[in-house]
């Protein structure tokens, strides 16, 4: 059916090159679908724009096609106007100076092979992929760790209303395959930055390139890769190929069987039979493995996308990031991090900056609660107590073990209960702020509910001990204070209660402190992981008082164990973060990273835990639940001399009313009465304390 607008543009645009119906077949490499109603392909910028202009005037809806090799065409009629850039206007190629200009419609095959011949470096790792310049700019096309974007000055082209439109590298956010560059945008070329490098090296690079991606992509019609790739670790067609579903075949469409993230058109596939394909391939892989694949594929059908993705839904997170600690700033950082893993994996997530400890609606609203609140009420069990209360679903401790996480003078109190060798320390407060005689200089005073090593200073002189105080007093009024350990500093993550790697941490200034973890001032630190100066049987040894604590303080799900090995041999437990950082920088990726895990793995597995743990939950009766009082400090631990005294006083009343009873059981006895229930009873008083301990072992074995 001839478009209504057709002859009005043909009068306003006279020049411009308009073909009909056009096969799909013609203009995408899958080749699925019928015809495209109307194709325009302007010839020059000029043309382009008026183009533009008339569509926007006449409110047609218009697509560009590029190269068609990622595009889905339709079975029924396409209601929207498709624009293809001639190669003669925009395939142009220019280079000065290392910087390279060049047209949208260049294929990027040719510009790779162009800019090596030149000897430029950077992009022989992205010979071989298919389609124009515009569209790789577009999709951020990338492979072997490069990215196009990597080496962008500037993008231009026109909105769609015909006006001249232009970005800079740092104006465009460049993710991994895609960008921000808007779609109501046409490509028309871009300007790239790319390093001399030896020629020959570039074009043996590029070539071997060429070779590989030519054993790896199956012959046949196809639209590249169906899906994104969720990590390095898990690929979209190993996860396919592990639901054994190479060769898998809807209509005229199927799997191929050399690449599992490639369907391939038989001939006589239809739009209809690849949207299905693709459902089931998202289905199957859900199932299995839990992620939730996002196709890479442009459907041409605004109905196809939606169709896919309602196939099967995957889980609604609510990320929780910012608060208003000290922390803030890693808090975003760290919760950008795991937002973007969790959408790596599919997951449907939204971000909350968290400015009050108070229930939100967009808590409520999801599966999943993703708490990445580093100090203040998100890690002291505050927010954790909100969403108990809410019976919520949450990743991570809950909010007792949250608090005594956080709070170092409990952390310390619960080393000793159990056992852990930890550092000796104590308490000074303002009004008891002496420097302990028990302990040894140099020492450390850290503010106990601080995280991030914000608040910790050292003292290497009793001089310097009013300054310090001084300075951690304007942050806390009680405070820890510890020897100082010369050692090793190791973490030893636990994800899920597996322990992980342990980590060794090399400090440029030999202490770790916040300017050692984020800043740089004096030089990076460094990070080794496995830990290279540690026998195999320290690493084990902390690797075992790490779960010890992980028990213990009743944490579950994710936990950093930090520890100093001294001279000595011994590891020395620090402290525990129940809320680990996850930036760039950050330790519990490192080390899952070492173990094979990777971090959208890591954190999908920490979702699924949180969901297991609550199958039902109750609805809360409000969206805007009162703040949590902030939490008390865990009670004090009793005197130990007290303790004992008390002991040896219920003892000896023990002992007072068993004697009695004994005697006037064995005197009964003798004088021929019956006198063996008060003989009995006296004997169970006096062993009352130690049956009551065989009872609870009894209790405890069940």
């Amino acid at each position: 059916m001839k478009a209504q607008y057709l002859d009005d543009l043909k009068r306003a645009l006279p020049r411009l090159a308009i073909r009909e119906n056009v096969s799909y077949r013609d203009i995408t490499s899958l080749g699925v679908g019928s015809a495209l109603p109307v194709l325009a392909e302007p010839q020059d910028p000029e043309e382009l724009a008026g183009l533009l202009r008339f569509t926007s005037g006449h409110a047609i809806p218009v697509f560009v096609i590029g190269g068609g090799t990622n595009l889905v065409g339709m079975d029924a009629p396409c209601p929207m106007l498709g624009i293809r850039l001639h190669r003669n206007g925009f395939s142009e190629f220019s280079s000065e100076n290392g910087i390279i200009r060049a047209g949208a419609h260049l294929r990027l095959p040719d510009l790779t092979s162009r800019t090596v011949e030149l000897g430029l470096g950077g992009l022989a790792r992205l010979a071989g992929i298919p389609g124009t310049l515009g569209g790789a700019l577009r999709m951020n096309a990338g492979a072997n760790g490069v990215s196009i974007g990597d080496f962008i000055v500037k993008v231009s082209g026109f909105d769609f209303r015909g006006n001249p439109w232009s970005a800079g590298h740092d104006e465009i956010e460049w993710r991994y395959r895609g960008s921000s560059i808007p779609d109501d945008v046409v490509i028309t070329g871009a300007e790239l930055k790319l390093p001399a490098a030896d020629r020959e090296t570039e074009i043996a690079a590029l070539r071997s390139e060429v070779e590989a991606r030519r054993k790896r992509e199956p012959a046949g019609r196809s639209a590249g890769c169906t899906f994104r790739n969720v990590s390095e670790f898990e690929p979209a067609g190993r996860l396919i190929d592990q639901c054994r579903l190479k060769n898998y075949r809807i209509g005229g469409v199927a799997v191929s069987a050399e690449h599992a993230n490639f369907i391939v058109n038989l001939d006589s596939g239809r739009e209809s039979d690849y949207v299905e394909l693709v459902r089931h391939l998202r289905c199957a892989v859900a199932e299995k493995h839990g992620f939730y694949l996002r196709p890479e594929v442009k459907f041409l059908n605004p109905d196809a996308l939606p169709k896919v993705m309602a196939a099967v839904e995957a889980p609604k997170i609510n990320l929780l990031l910012g608060g208003t600690s000290n922390e803030r700033e890693i808090s975003l950082k760290s919760g950008s991090a795991v937002a973007q893993a969790l959408r790596n994996g599919g997951f449907d997530v939204t971000v909350t900056d968290v400015t009050e400890c108070r229930l939100l609606p967009e808590m409520r609203e999801a599966d999943v609660v993703y708490p990445v609140l580093h100090g203040g009420f998100g890690e002291d069990g505050r927010i954790q107590k909100v969403m108990e209360e809410a019976g919520l679903r949450f990743v991570g401790s809950g909010s007792a073990a949250s608090l005594l996480t956080m709070d170092k003078i409990a952390t310390k109190r619960l080393l000793d209960r159990l056992g852990i060798q930890t550092a000796k320390w104590s308490v000074v407060t303002r009004d008891r702020r002496e420097l302990p005689q028990n302990l040894k200089l140099p020492l450390i005073l850290k503010v106990p509910m601080e995280g991030s090593t914000f608040g910790i200073v050292k003292v290497e002189r009793a001089e310097e001990w009013d300054a310090a105080l001084e300075k951690e007093f304007a942050m806390a009024g009680e405070l820890l204070v510890e020897e100082y350990i010369d050692g090793i500093e190791i973490t030893v993550p636990i994800v899920n209660g597996e322990v992980l790697p342990a980590i060794e941490i090399k400090s440029p200034h030999g202490f770790y402190d916040y300017d050692a973890k984020y800043v740089y001032k004096d030089g990076h630190t460094e990070y080794f992981c496995p830990a290279r100066s540690l026998s195999a049987e320290q690493v084990a040894d902390a690797s075992r008082q790490a779960v010890k604590f992980y028990l213990g303080a009743g944490c579950r799900d994710i936990l950093r164990v930090d520890f100093i090995v001294g001279k000595d041999g011994v590891p020395y437990m620090l402290e525990g973060n129940s809320i680990p950082g996850c930036t760039a920088t950050s330790l519990v990726p490192k080390a899952a990273k070492v173990s094979g895990i990777s971090f959208e793995k890591m954190t999908a597995t920490l979702v699924y835990a949180a969901m297991r743990r609550h199958e039902a939950r109750p609805e809360p009766e409000s969206a805007a639940a009162p703040a949590s009082p902030a939490p008390a400090r865990l009670a004090n631990k009793p005197n130990p001399l007290l303790v004992k005294l008390c002991h040896l006083l219920f003892r000896l009343a023990l002992v007072l009313c068993a004697v009695p009873l004994i005697v006037s059981g064995i005197q009964a006895m003798r004088a021929g009465y019956t006198g063996w229930p008060l003989l009995v009873s006296g004997l169970f008083v006096l062993c009352a304390e130690f049956l009551f301990k065989w009872f609870d072992r009894l209790e405890k074995m069940k």
